[in-house]
């Protein structure tokens, strides 16, 4: 990486580090998690591990004021930077009343907070691309400046929902970024048994929109692609299909094992493109980040998911009744 880049795509020293906490915060987050569910102490996790980069250079690209975000399950880092808590996370995670997805009644991942405007997602994939075209459209309708950023794996680009929702837009110039984070696996099919075009990228064409593959590793040039794709949906040019590529670091999720279809040492050789550490490095690089101000990052971040874990570990469970809370007319 160049010497400042950043500087040249006008994020301060200040913007770079917050990007750089962001990422690592997803990443502690996720890594605890993971050990709360191997001591039985939460039922499930789906992991950010990798991805952590895009998503955050993505959410920094994008208006955190009035844009809103309809993400997909391991978005840890896009719903952070939008403004969920640690806390609310392993609220999440521990299934508790206070939850602000769901009260406790959605598995983890299924991101929703209305005054952050996280549009709420749900289990089955890709769902969320139409609902991201249809705020697009109801934000062009009342004239408001907004953009509607939702993002999926490469797996779900092959969904109806995904070709459906990128046509619209195309036709009408709704302002909407489609992002696709290709982490080379749709749970155990590898990208090749996905795709028979090279990249999911070369699908833009066919819906009258640009499309571009970028490296998913690297948060500036995420940051770069997202910007430009944010700032021609609000002059009216409508929307972009970006191709974040990176490689997910762990299991599909908690209760798969990865062993049974990749080869180990793939997954190695993935871990030393890891974007927290390349990232760091380039901050290293530039003089943003001493070895005094990484320990105290490291230390604050430590503290806050200690913080969290016990908040969400203490907190009371829903009542029973609330189950059919939202789901029968009362």
């Amino acid at each position: 990486m160049s010497k400042d880049r950043h500087q040249t795509l006008g994020l301060s020293d200040q913007d770079v580090i917050e990007m750089f906490e962001t990422m690592l915060l997803a990443r502690k987050l996720d890594e605890r998690m993971w050990l709360l569910n191997r001591s039985g102490k939460i039922p499930f996790v789906v992991s950010c591990q990798g991805q952590e980069a895009a998503q955050v250079g993505a959410a920094f690209a994008l208006n955190r004021e009035k844009d809103y975000v309809l993400p997909y399950y391991r978005d840890l880092g896009v719903v952070l930077a939008f403004g969920m808590t640690a806390k609310e996370i392993m609220l999440s995670g521990f299934a508790k009343a206070e939850d602000p997805n769901s009260g406790g009644r959605q598995m983890p991942g299924h991101f929703g907070q209305k005054k952050n405007r996280i549009v709420t997602g749900s289990s089955p994939v890709t769902t969320q691309v139409p609902h991201a075209v249809g705020v697009a459209l109801a934000g062009k309708m009342e004239k408001k400046d907004i953009v509607t950023f939702t993002t999926f794996g490469e797996g779900s680009s092959n969904q109806g929902d995904f070709h459906e929702g990128a046509n619209f837009a195309g036709v009408h110039k709704l302002p909407v970024i489609f992002m696709c984070e290709n982490n080379k696996y749709a749970i155990s099919v590898p990208i090749e048994k996905q795709l028979a075009c090279e990249k999911v990228s070369d699908r833009a064409i066919g819906y009258g929109m640009p499309g571009y593959t970028i490296d998913g590793n690297d948060p500036l040039a995420v940051y770069e692609v997202v910007k430009e794709a944010a700032d021609r949906g609000r002059r009216g040019e409508g929307p972009t299909l970006i191709e974040a590529v990176s490689y997910r670091l762990t299991p599909h999720s908690s209760d798969d094992d990865d062993r049974a279809y990749r080869n180990q040492d793939e997954v190695a050789e993935a871990k030393q493109k890891d974007p927290l550490v390349t990232f760091a490095t380039y901050l290293r690089e530039v003089k943003v980040l001493t070895e005094e101000s990484e320990k105290e990052i490291n230390d604050k971040i430590t503290k806050l998911v200690n913080e969290a874990t016990d908040y969400a570990e203490d907190a009371p469970y829903a009542e029973p009744e609330s189950a059919l809370t939202h789901v029968y007319g009362n």
